[in-house]
C-alpha cells in the first residue's frame, strides 16, 4: 500500500488573498514505511516573503527567486503523488493550498478524501492532549532536534515516523505472518499416544467386589 507523508511552506495563512506555497516537501512509504524516495522541491512564489512567514521557515524572497515557479513544477509533483492517500498534519491547510495552485494552473483538484489528517488522528487517540508534531515527536520518542524551524521535507520525514506510530507501531497486528510461524517452535509437539486400556481386570473386579462386602447398608442399595 502506497501512501505520500506531505508538507508544505507558504507565504501565509490563505492562498484566496494572495499566499502562495513555497515549498513542497513529499515521502513515500509502502506499508506505513519510508522507502526512501522523496519529492521536495523549494517554490518561487512570485511574491514577497511576509515577516511573519521568514520566521516560521526561514525562506527569504531573494533564496525562492532562484528556484522555478509552480507551472515549472506542478507536473512532476502530480507524477509524483499519483492516486495515493496524502498523510498530512492538518490535512485541510495543505489541501487547501495544493488546490487553489491546481486550479490557478488548470489542474482538477483533489479530493480531500485522497488525504488523511493525522491531527484528527492524534486527538482520537489523546483526547485533549497537545496534537502539534512536535508534541507527536516527543510522545513517541522520535528525535525533531534538526526541526529549528519549519521545513516541508523535514516534517514530512518526522510526519512519516508519527504516522506509523499513530497506526500502532511497527507491530501493526498480532497476527503472525507465514515466514514469522516457519521455523522451531519453542512448543513441544504433541505425541499422539495409543489409548489406554480402561475395562478392569479379573484381579481388580474381584478385589471390589470383597471391598463392597464390607460396607454396610450401602447407599446405593436403598431404593
Amino acid at each position: 500500500m502506497r501512501e505520500i507523508a506531505l508538507d508544505t511552506e507558504t507565504t501565509g495563512f490563505d492562498p484566496s488573498t494572495g499566499d502562495r506555497i513555497v515549498e513542497i516537501g513529499c515521502v513515500e512509504m509502502e506499508n506505513f514505511v519510508a522507502t526512501g524516495r522523496v519529492y521536495h522541491k523549494y517554490i518561487n512564489p512570485e511574491r514577497d516573503m511576509p515577516e511573519a512567514a521568514f520566521k516560521v521557515h526561514g525562506l527569504s524572497e531573494e533564496f525562492l527567486k532562484q528556484h522555478n515557479v509552480m507551472a515549472d513544477e506542478i507536473d512532476g509533483f502530480l507524477d509524483f503523488i499519483g492516486d495515493s492517500k496524502l498523510v498530512i498534519h492538518n490535512a485541510e491547510f495543505d489541501m487547501k493550498f495544493i488546490n487553489a495552485e491546481l486550479i490557478r494552473h488548470k489542474r482538477l483538484p483533489l479530493k480531500m478524501e485522497q488525504s488523511i489528517d493525522t491531527v484528527a488522528m492524534a486527538r482520537r487517540m489523546f483526547p485533549g492532549a497537545q496534537a502539534n508534531l512536535d508534541a507527536l515527536c516527543r510522545r513517541f520518542g522520535i528525535d525533531n532536534s534538526a526541526r529549528t524551524k519549519h521545513g516541508a521535507l523535514l516534517d514530512a520525514e518526522l510526519l512519516a515516523e508519527v504516522y506509523l506510530e499513530l497506526r500502532g507501531g511497527r507491530q501493526t497486528g498480532l497476527s503472525l505472518s507465514p515466514d514469522q510461524m516457519e521455523g522451531d517452535s519453542k512448543f513441544a509437539k504433541s505425541v499422539v499416544r495409543d489409548p489406554r486400556p480402561h475395562s478392569a481386570s479379573e484381579e481388580e473386579l474381584a478385589a471390589h467386589a470383597a471391598f463392597l462386602e464390607k460396607l454396610s447398608d450401602p447407599l446405593w442399595t436403598k431404593g
